[in-house]
């Protein structure tokens, strides 16, 4: 004797309200979190590439949503952020919005073989069009840099 079984699936969705509240935060459910009108086009987990140079991509990727944005700059030169994911642990819940990035030459960017790039010039023009591109301004956001990012902030 053959038996069929039908297990129903149940699938639970967490609706969002678009009402923004000043605790918004990932670790009780608020889903403003997960809002990203923000200038730029985002694919998923909040990956941004951005063009720089006109040719070149540099991987970013933003965490939260909130009023204070920081945008953080990792050492090297071609390091990666990948030591700076620490943040991800207490600046969302803070409401902290926050962006980490690869600068030209690290680990998820481009990697050009042009020597004549390598300059502290060029990379604070890469910050600066970083910057323009995920649209962040005087009024809205921190850099905060360690090591070779310090400089590149200061």
């Amino acid at each position: 004797m053959k038996y069929s079984f039908f297990f129903p699936l149940c699938i639970f969705v967490a609706a969002c309200t678009s009402e923004k509240q000043p605790t918004d935060n990932p670790a009780t459910g608020d889903c403003s979190y997960l809002d990203f009108k923000t200038a730029g086009s985002f694919q998923s987990a909040g990956i941004q590439m951005v063009t720089i140079d006109g040719k070149y991509k540099v991987w970013t990727k933003r965490f939260g949503n909130g009023p204070i944005k920081v945008l953080l700059l990792h050492g090297g030169p071609a390091m990666t952020h990948e030591y700076m994911e620490c943040f991800e642990s207490f600046f969302p819940q803070e409401g902290i919005e926050f962006y980490e990035y690869d600068q030209l030459g690290s680990y998820y960017s481009d990697q050009p073989k042009d020597s004549s790039l390598w300059t502290t010039e060029r990379f604070v023009e890469e910050v600066e069009q970083v910057r323009k591109a995920l649209g962040l301004n005087k009024d809205n956001f921190y850099l905060l840099g360690n090591s070779w990012g310090g400089i590149l902030a200061m």
